[in-house]
């Protein structure tokens, strides 16, 4: 499990993710007016992700950092695959999209409270999960699906499906490709007071449930005979 310590420096009071130490530090000092705060260190809260994913049974295979140069929204993308289908062909995406107004209101709202009152959860950034698998030649009901992976993410990971039909020329079948989304909804103040990520092991553990249940059943769907 990993942790988050808020630190103090000249520079200001810091959320430093630390997968090894105690949440031993405070925000007593994040009252001062004259001190300027930084946000929660998204950048060790991904880093932290990719080691929790690992302990879930997923592989990293890719990542990207991109930063817009005008409005400085970032985003974060790591590409996963199941630990046992790193050959495909199941695809899985984690991504978080970070908006700077975002981080300065929750900054404002810790500036402003009293030190002893912890900042409220309404300001979140959302996690997003996305699988992919290759055009399907015999593709599964979509309502069926749907109601299927409902069970599977259960209220930790709820997820949504989709499909988009192609057609290599007007006389061929259709081909469809397959998605499904999860969005879970992180609130800032969590990332800010530490502790043990139990919320994030949850839903890593049905991310790999959804997983394993969209490669059991994507051979039939694409037609193969494994």
């Amino acid at each position: 499990m990993c942790q988050t310590d808020v630190v103090q420096d000249e520079g200001g009071i810091y959320a430093v993710s630390n997968p090894n130490a105690a949440h031993a530090h405070s925000v007593s000092d994040r009252s001062s007016k004259d001190t300027h705060v930084a946000v929660v260190d998204i950048a060790g809260f991904v880093a932290d992700l990719k080691d929790h994913a690992a302990d879930h049974g997923f592989h990293v295979h890719d990542e990207r950092h991109f930063v817009e140069t005008y409005s400085m929204h970032q985003a974060f993308e790591i590409d996963l695959h199941p630990e046992a289908h790193c050959g495909g062909p199941l695809d899985l995406r984690l991504s978080l999209d970070i908006e700077v107004r975002t981080l300065l209101a929750f900054e404002d709202e810790v500036m402003s409270i009293p030190e002893d009152v912890e900042p409220s959860e309404d300001l979140t950034i959302e996690l997003v999960f996305s699988w992919a698998l290759p055009p399907l030649g015999s593709g599964p009901d979509l309502l069926v699906l749907a109601t299927e992976l409902a069970g599977v993410g259960g209220p930790d990971l709820p997820t949504q499906v989709s499909a988009v039909d192609s057609f290599e020329a007007v006389t061929d079948a259709p081909l469809r490709s397959l998605g499904v989304i999860a969005r879970l909804e992180t609130p800032l103040a969590a990332l800010l007071r530490g502790g043990e990520a139990d919320w994030l092991c949850d839903a890593l553990e049905r991310a790999r449930s959804v997983s394993e249940y969209l490669v059991d059943r994507a051979p039939a769907w694409l037609g193969e005979n494994l």
